[in-house]
């Protein structure tokens, strides 16, 4: 019984090493550079408009809806994001402000802009 306590033991100590290991790897990575510009939806004529971009392991998908030359709605249709989920939340943003001039989630910039840049090219060609 003892040997197997011991046993189990290393095991998580050697686990817990990997994953601090992977961790501090993640938040050291060097992030793509993503160079969003901003939407001009006064050619833009209503209906919804697919988008998608990927930089790296980050990459989603969108539909926008232009109504009256306004964006009213954005939904993300495939977000692959790696640690940034939370940067999801920066669709609303972008429908209040109406720009691609909002500021990226925090702990999330990478999937932030992946997502404002899905959405300037949802739009950019219609």
């Amino acid at each position: 019984m003892k040997k197997l306590i011991k046993v189990f033991g290393i095991l998580l100590v050697v686990f817990a090493v990997i994953l601090a290991g992977g961790f501090f790897y993640i938040k050291n990575m060097e992030l793509p550079e993503v160079a969003v510009g901003e939407f001009q939806l006064g050619s833009v004529a209503d209906g919804s408009y697919e988008g998608e971009f990927s930089a790296g392991v980050v990459s989603a998908a969108v539909t926008v809806t232009v109504k009256d030359k306004k964006v009213v709605d954005i939904v993300i249709n495939r977000h692959e994001n790696g640690l940034g989920k939370k940067a999801e939340r920066i669709v609303e943003d972008i429908i209040e402000k109406q720009s691609l001039n909002v500021e990226a989630v925090s702990g999330a910039t990478l999937s932030s802009n992946v997502i404002r840049k899905a959405v300037e090219e949802a739009v950019a060609t219609k």
